[in-house]
């Protein structure tokens, strides 16, 4: 490379002005310092879920205490979202309730709890006695069951009325199989995931 008057030759290539040429050791500190802040970030967020699950696992530990019902607390952080599980007695399962209606309850006051404590609006989930972990199952089965269905068949076809976080479970299972798609149709409560063939 050749120096000619604050410009740098480029081999075959036109003259560049050395002002636009980028030092190498400031690169790399910036470089570092973006990577330091991701990380930074990553750990707040971290920080910030782990907090969540504190606050919303003393919240069901005072409700159990108040209901008499035994129960053994986990935390988990899944992704981008804090975990609580409650596992323990039979009496839990009044706090699932009809196809998870009382648990769905719980779980939304269990977020405002946290919101009165953190500011933000949670994204946490609740599940009790397993309940959310069987349904996750089950639901990632029927997706993929109605998708082989339909890829073999090549008709549509719609399930029941599902609450957003059964739809995406499905939908998410649907996904995975090559050869068809998924969409939501209708209007709550009656929203429901219809299995299509692929284009």
């Amino acid at each position: 490379m050749t120096v000619v008057e604050n410009e740098t030759v480029v081999a075959n290539g036109p003259a560049v002005n050395d002002a636009e040429v980028a030092d190498p050791t400031t690169v790399s500190v910036e470089s570092a310092a973006a990577v330091n802040s991701d990380s930074q970030l990553a750990q707040e967020s971290d920080d910030l879920l782990v907090k969540e699950g504190d606050v919303a696992g003393d919240y069901l530990e005072r409700l159990l205490d108040i209901l008499d019902f035994d129960g053994d607390i986990d935390l988990d952080v899944e992704g981008d979202r804090a975990m609580v599980s409650i596992e323990g007695g039979a009496d839990l399962q009044q706090l699932v309730g009809r196809k998870g209606e009382v648990l769905d309850a719980l779980q939304e006051l269990t977020r405002l709890a946290v919101q009165q404590v953190t500011g933000d609006r949670s994204r946490l989930m609740v599940d009790v006695a397993g309940w959310r972990a069987d349904r996750r199952a089950e639901l990632s089965l029927l997706g993929a069951t109605v998708a082989a269905r339909v890829r073999e068949s090549g008709v549509r076809e719609e399930l029941v009325p599902m609450t957003p976080f059964e739809r995406k479970i499905v939908h998410d299972a649907v996904t995975a199989v090559d050869g068809v798609v998924s969409e939501s149709e209708g209007a709550e409560p009656a929203r429901r995931v219809v299995v299509l063939p692929g284009s």
